[in-house]
């Protein structure tokens, strides 16, 4: 019996444990989230266009997806669980260089020390979620993605009201956030310790070995899967993350507080889908949410680009709300096709999906130069199709026993 199943018939969640991790995670996303929220200030100051704005995206969320695959793989096989509060000190730093940055080449160093931070982080935080569920994984990932869904919601919310009147200096005031969340990933890291030394005395007690269902072909083919429809949501997310405020005052004259508060409301609209979906996911199936999810946005993504300004602000909502609640069952997925790799499929999926995603947004900002923003939303419109892949899924095995 692996080590996480071991948690699981040793006790419940451990519901303290994980709303810890939750909070962290809000503190970590909730700094992160604040570079393409000062995009418009930045854009201004430093003279730059869509191309470069692109760019700084690309540098984050690659330098973000580069280590935390190799972080993952070195924890699965020695576990560190303060190796968290590493990586918010690399957050830390990069946040104070953003906001002091007398140059071009120093934000892109400046988003890349954020990265880091975020490739620390993701994977021994996911693999303490997992651990402390006591079986109910939609849950746990659930609560744990709430945390970072709303931090990256706040975040634009915190520019608008704090950073665009106050100057880009004033993000060095997050660092007090910094902090605080270093403090209680001391404490998260304490407690998985305890909960991790139950649970290997009852792993002393069992010898089961749970096989694996499927072949490492059909493995390495599902992975490419959700991979692939993983990417395909944070491509389309990265085109709102970056280029939804420029998109809103451009095409209706808002100002540019009212275009974050819109933002807040996509980016919002994910917390509440990542729980829901983990939650549900738990009782009716991973691959159900998973269809539900990509495929059930497809609709009202095709309308986005021909609303007016009303309409934008509620099918925004909706359409997030869908695509955000597979997050949670296409991890959960991964980690049952690869049950002894669980940091590493939690920085694989972490951060080659966010790098990606990265990728895309540095494409859809150039693309954004050429044929302006209003027709690369018509284009992205499509791209929940790409959820038809579903349909080459194998059935997990703990489904099949219902």
């Amino acid at each position: 019996m692996n080590f996480e199943r071991s948690v699981s018939s040793a006790q419940g969640a451990h519901i303290p444990l994980l709303l810890i991790l939750s909070a962290t995670h809000f503190l970590n996303d909730m700094m992160q989230s604040l570079i393409p929220a000062v995009y418009p200030i930045i854009k201004q100051a430093y003279a730059l266009d869509y191309g470069q704005i692109g760019l700084i995206t690309l540098t984050f969320q690659v330098t973000a997806s580069l280590l935390q695959p190799a972080v993952g793989y070195v924890t699965d096989r020695r576990p560190m669980p303060y190796s968290t509060v590493v990586g918010m000190l690399f957050t830390l730093c990069g946040l104070i260089g953003l906001a002091f940055a007398s140059s071009y080449p120093l934000l892109l160093l400046a988003a890349a020390s954020v990265g880091l931070g975020s490739s620390i982080f993701h994977p021994e935080a996911t693999r303490m979620a997992r651990n402390a569920s006591g079986g109910r994984q939609g849950l746990a990932q659930g609560i744990f993605q709430v945390g970072g869904q709303s931090g990256s919601a706040v975040g634009p919310l915190l520019a608008a009201f704090i950073i665009v009147p106050r100057g880009q200096s004033s993000l060095s005031w997050f660092a007090v956030a910094a902090l605080i969340a270093i403090i209680l990933m001391v404490w998260s890291a304490g407690r998985h310790t305890a909960v991790r030394r139950r649970a290997e005395q009852s792993k002393a007690r069992s010898n089961t070995v749970q096989p694996s269902p499927h072949s490492p072909a059909v493995v390495a083919l599902a992975l490419t899967i959700l991979i692939v429809l993983l990417f395909s949501k944070n491509a389309y997310t990265a085109s709102f993350t970056s280029f939804y405020t420029f998109y809103l005052m451009g095409q209706f004259n808002v100002s540019l507080q009212s275009s974050q508060m819109m933002l807040f409301l996509f980016l919002a609209s994910s917390a509440a889908g990542v729980l829901v979906g983990g939650i549900i996911g738990d009782r009716i199936g991973r691959q159900r949410i998973i269809w539900f999810s990509i495929l059930g946005a497809l609709p009202f993504t095709l309308m986005l680009p021909y609303a007016n300004l009303f309409w934008t602000g509620v099918l925004t909502v909706i359409i997030n709300l869908i695509m955000a609640s597979a997050f949670a069952s296409i991890l959960i997925f991964a980690m049952e096709l690869l049950p002894h790799r669980v940091g590493m499929i939690g920085g694989l999926f972490y951060g080659l999906t966010f790098g990606l995603g990265g990728v895309a947004a540095a494409m859809l900002g150039q693309l954004a130069d050429s044929i302006g923003i209003d027709r690369v939303y018509q284009l992205c419109s499509f791209i929940p199709i790409v959820g038809l892949l579903a349909v080459f899924l194998p059935p997990l095995h703990s489904e099949w026993r219902g």
